[in-house]
């Protein structure tokens, strides 16, 4: 892996609610959350105190799920941990991005063809409200999206490129590095490092992310939890 003194890297869902996306943040103590038709996480510093989970079970209703981004398999009691997902965190080192011309601009309309594409190719969570967190390109193929790319987390000096992803027909054609590309090109022309997650057992992912000039620079455990119980507020 390589060694990046960035610790807001080794934590980004916290920075970016802290930061850029401030504006999303729910927040209970030093707890913070994104809403759950924006994006599944919740966050803590880094170093969390015992409240700070009980804190966090208090921005759900029970019965409810969301995912923490962190070191290791560690979840503290008073949560149940449903599924995990071992997942490696790549930077763009060597990036060099490319405008691509027939990458289109995705906005609020065009939401439901982005869950359909989201829903046969599975890239990772996408949901009603995700497209806000940042911009998102599409590639059309007979007037239908057929792939798109787009930012989601987003702090001081680091874009996160997420829902990458191709209907299998189109696949092997280049259209998720073209889209990927542009989003570099978009990124450093801001002023900012791109950034990603890509599952470990995606080698193929991985693969192309090196080709594209990212290294892993972390290892990084996904996990689905739940509260066993909501905390009361104090009176």
């Amino acid at each position: 892996m390589l060694s990046t003194d960035e610790p807001l890297l080794d934590n980004p869902v916290y920075a970016a609610l802290l930061g850029t996306h401030a504006r999303f943040a729910q927040v209970r103590g030093r707890a913070r959350r994104y809403p759950a038709d924006v994006a599944p996480f919740v966050a803590l510093p880094s170093q969390p105190s015992a409240q700070d989970w009980p804190d966090a079970a208090g921005l759900f209703v029970p019965g409810t799920y969301t995912a923490a981004l962190h070191d290791g398999p560690e979840i503290p009691q008073g949560w149940t941990a449903i599924r995990a997902f071992d997942a490696v965190q790549m930077i763009g080192d060597r990036v060099t991005g490319l405008d691509c011309p027939e990458a289109i601009s995705l906005g609020a309309t065009d939401v439901p063809e982005m869950l359909e594409l989201v829903a046969h190719t599975e890239p990772g969570p996408f949901l009603k409200r995700t497209i806000e967190l940042g911009d998102y390109l599409g590639i059309r193929r007979d007037g239908a999206l057929v792939a798109m790319a787009g930012e989601r987390l987003r702090f001081d000096g680091w874009t996160e490129i997420s829902s990458v992803c191709t209907m299998p027909v189109h696949r092997s054609h280049g259209l998720g590095s073209r889209l990927v590309g542009a989003l570099i090109a978009d990124i450093l022309r801001r002023g900012d490092r791109p950034f990603l997650h890509v599952l470990r057992t995606n080698t193929s992912a991985i693969s192309l992310y090196q080709q594209l000039g990212f290294c892993a620079r972390r290892s990084a455990t996904i996990t689905v939890i739940t509260p066993d119980s909501v905390p009361s507020t104090p009176s």
